[in-house]
């Protein structure tokens, strides 16, 4: 059986892993010096969870594309807000329990919509870093927001933490499992039962929020 690696990435890490991204394309993370022999190998061995997982993906509906017409919703941090286009001379978008747009502005409104979220994004994301950095000791080098489609977020290799800013249309809780997964990495680098282990005692109810992210994942995109 022929499987397709779509990409491979390489690192310090000590074991193979296999990863479906969201549109269903496979990213194998290998050891540096793991022989490709050992690596296709693994990779039959999980194909038909492989196969499962893509055909998963592929079978689901399709995220529609948003149009930014008037009565349009949009999420934040969990909940839905209605979009109302208005003629004011106000700021081009402007959030306030719910969205406005100028009509005027409608053209560029993905542009827009995507400048506020990353803005949203850094500043959530940040004091949900801060918060958890004073409870647990964790020492990230810095935290920067990414345009990133299939990761919600990652940790590098000098402590720098990177999350999508998609990931700010998601409840708090979902946000917070996130940032604490990428914590636990400065700890542990891998996805070893060690690394579960330390999101586990951190984040005791990460499992629940790890399903929201599968089942629900497509939601949080413009």
């Amino acid at each position: 059986m022929n499987i397709q690696i779509d990409k491979l990435a390489r690192s310090k890490r000590r074991t193979i892993a296999l990863v479906i991204e969201r549109d269903g394309s496979l990213t194998v993370r290998a050891p540096m010096r793991a022989p490709r022999y050992l690596i296709d190998q693994f990779i039959q061995q999980k194909a038909d969870w492989i196969i499962r997982a893509q055909e998963k993906i592929k079978s689901a509906p399709p995220t529609p594309a948003k149009l930014y017409r008037d009565g349009e919703k949009f999420l934040y941090l969990g909940a839905l807000y209605d979009l109302k286009l208005i003629s004011a001379h106000r700021a081009a978008l402007q959030f306030d329990n719910g969205f406005t747009l100028r009509r005027d502005a409608q053209h560029k409104a993905e542009a827009l919509f995507t400048r506020w979220y990353k803005e949203r994004a850094l500043e959530v994301i940040t004091e949900r870093v801060e918060h958890y950095v004073r409870q647990f000791g964790f020492a990230p080098k810095r935290v920067k927001i990414s345009s990133a489609k299939t990761r919600w977020g990652s940790c590098s290799h000098d402590g720098s933490l990177n999350f999508t800013w998609r990931l700010v249309m998601a409840p708090l809780d979902v946000i917070d499992y996130v940032v604490l997964h990428e914590l636990a990495h400065l700890r542990v680098k891998n996805h070893s039962p060690k690394f579960w282990k330390v999101v586990e005692e951190i984040c005791p109810e990460y499992k629940k929020w790890r399903k929201w992210l599968k089942e629900n994942g497509e939601r949080l995109s413009l």
